[in-house]
């Protein structure tokens, strides 16, 4: 797979510098980098709110004019782009501590040094390497279908007069059919930030919008129901999911 890069920095030279280690990178190890450069941290931001494809580095200069890194972090991760891995450049290490707020990937003091910098890339991809194995497949129309975890929005149980167990798993660019009960997907899927909300309905909580009395807005601009006894726990779940990454 291509891993996408995108560096911010309103430095010019260290845009290039930082680009051309990327590329050496790949050179010698045959890992493909796509590199977007992004010389402030409102494009970044604006980049994300305008929801492009989503990188998975970002390698943001903290010391930027307008706002600087930390804060560009911020409101990314505030946008609910929680996969993103953050290397931060900086040439004053009192900025380390501030950095852990936004869940940092690395920290690296400039002027950076190619061998850190190298490593701690190929880091940062053996990360990415050992998700790419969280996955789900399910047969559909009568073929596998392998999808991500993050790609999938919700599983819904739906009534059928032609198909027992039948179930609707819903991401962001189609629906899929295929067989299976709730409970087990439910019990299956716990630990990859899944939470079944009714009695047939399990949704991902990354991709909650928004709640609004018995409904959850999802990504996919769907409002699924919260059963009745669910409610409470619901909230509390995800405040707590929003606020520490996991809810077990």
């Amino acid at each position: 797979m291509a891993y996408r890069v995108a560096i911010c920095d309103d430095d010019q030279q260290q845009r290039e510098l930082v680009q051309h280690m990327l590329m050496t990178l790949s050179m010698k190890t045959s890992i493909d980098f796509e590199i977007e450069s992004f010389e402030s941290g409102e494009s970044l931001v604006s980049y994300y709110q305008n929801k492009q494809q989503p990188f998975h580095i970002l390698i943001l200069d903290i010391e930027m004019g307008g706002i600087n890194g930390i804060q560009t972090a911020q409101q990314i991760r505030d946008l609910k782009h929680l996969d993103e891995q953050i290397i931060f450049l900086t040439s004053y290490p009192d900025y380390m501590i501030e950095s852990f707020d936004v869940v940092t990937f690395q920290y690296l003091l400039k002027p950076i040094a190619l061998a850190t910098f190298e490593e701690k890339i190929l880091k940062v991809c053996q990360y990415f390497q050992s998700l790419d194995k969280r996955i789900l497949i399910i047969k559909s129309d009568y073929e596998e279908v392998v999808l991500k975890y993050d790609d999938i929005i919700s599983i819904e149980a739906i009534k059928s007069l032609t198909m027992k167990n039948k179930l609707h798993v819903v991401t962001l660019q189609q629906t899929h059919i295929t067989k299976g009960t709730i409970s087990n997907y439910a019990t299956a899927l716990k630990q990859y930030h899944f939470l079944q909300i009714h009695r047939s309905i399990i949704i991902n909580l990354l991709h909650v919008k928004k709640f609004a009395g018995g409904m959850v807005l999802m990504s996919n601009s769907v409002e699924l129901p919260i059963g009745r006894s669910k409610v409470k726990e619901v909230k509390d779940v995800y405040t707590k999911f929003m606020i520490t990454g996991m809810y077990e």
